[in-house]
C-alpha cells in the first residue's frame, strides 16, 4: 500500500469511527440501581491505535510513520535550498567530437525553492546557437531511494528528461545521469552531467554525452555560474543547469 492510499484508509476509519460513536443508543428500560463501584481501567485491545485515530491499526501507524519520515526534509534539502538565487552563466558548447572551437554565449539561472523545501525550481533564460533558449527544471532528493531526483524541459524539445544523481565524499562534485530519447537516432540515450563547485559562489556544469554518429562519448557543454547576488554566500549541492 502506497501512502496515498494509506492516508485514504486512514480518512474512512476516521469516518467510520466518528458515525459509530454518534449512533444513538437503543431505547431500553432503566436498570435496578446498583452500588457503585470504582472503575476499572480498562484493557487495550491488542493493535488497537493511539487515542484520537479512530480505525487505525498499529500496522497502519507504522506505515504513515515511514510515509512521514520519506516526506521529511533533511540535509541534503538543506544543501539544495542554498542554490536559491540568480546566478550568470558562461556557456561554451561543442557539436562533435572532433570540434575544437566552442559556440559561445551567456544566460540567466533562476532558482527557487518550493514544496517547504522539498524541492527546487530551475529557470534558465539565454540563447543556444544564435536562437532563444528557455529552460525549466525541479530537482529534489528522495529520501527512499538516497539520490539527486531531476525532471528537465526546454524549448529545444519535446521530450522530458529525468536523472538521477550522486554526490561524491564531501559533496563538491555531483554526477547526475539523464535519460531521454535522442532525436537523431530515434533510440533511448543517456547524458552525464557533472556540477563541480569551486567556491562558495561559483560552479562549473559539464554535459557529456555520446555522438550519434560514432557513439563517442565527449563535452557537449560547459556553464560557469557565477552568483549574482553577493548578499548570500552559499554552495549549491545540485538543482541547477
Amino acid at each position: 500500500m502506497n501512502c496515498k492510499s494509506l492516508f485514504a484508509v486512514v480518512g474512512l476509519a476516521a469516518i467510520a469511527g466518528s458515525i459509530a460513536f454518534a449512533q444513538p443508543a437503543k431505547e431500553s428500560k432503566p436498570a435496578p440501581a446498583q452500588p457503585t463501584k470504582p472503575a476499572a481501567p480498562a484493557a487495550k485491545p491488542s493493535g488497537q491505535p493511539e487515542a484520537g485515530m479512530p480505525g487505525m491499526t498499529e500496522q497502519q501507524m507504522k506505515d504513515m510513520q515511514a510515509c512521514m519520515e520519506a516526506g521529511t526534509p533533511g540535509k541534503e534539502h538543506a544543501e539544495l535550498a542554498k542554490c536559491v538565487g540568480t546566478w550568470a552563466g558562461k556557456t561554451k558548447m561543442w557539436m562533435a567530437p572532433e570540434a575544437t572551437e566552442p559556440m559561445t554565449s551567456e544566460c540567466t539561472q533562476t532558482c527557487a525553492s518550493i514544496m517547504d523545501g522539498r524541492f527546487i525550481k530551475i529557470e534558465v533564460k539565454g540563447d543556444m546557437g544564435g536562437m532563444p533558449f528557455n529552460g525549466f527544471g525541479i530537482t529534489g532528493f528522495d529520501n527512499v531511494s538516497k539520490k539527486y531526483t531531476s525532471s528537465w524541459i526546454d524549448n529545444m524539445g519535446s521530450g522530458i528528461m529525468q536523472g538521477t544523481g550522486v554526490a561524491s565524499e564531501g559533496g563538491k562534485v555531483i554526477t547526475f545521469t539523464y535519460n531521454y530519447n535522442c532525436p537523431i537516432t530515434k533510440k533511448p540515450a543517456t547524458m552525464r552531467e557533472v556540477h563541480t563547485h569551486t567556491s562558495p559562489d561559483a560552479y562549473t556544469l559539464a554535459m557529456f554525452g555520446a555522438d550519434p554518429h560514432s557513439g563517442k562519448e565527449f563535452k557537449m557543454m560547459e556553464i560557469a555560474f557565477t552568483r549574482k547576488s553577493s548578499a548570500t554566500s552559499a554552495v549549491p549541492t545540485t538543482g541547477t543547469r
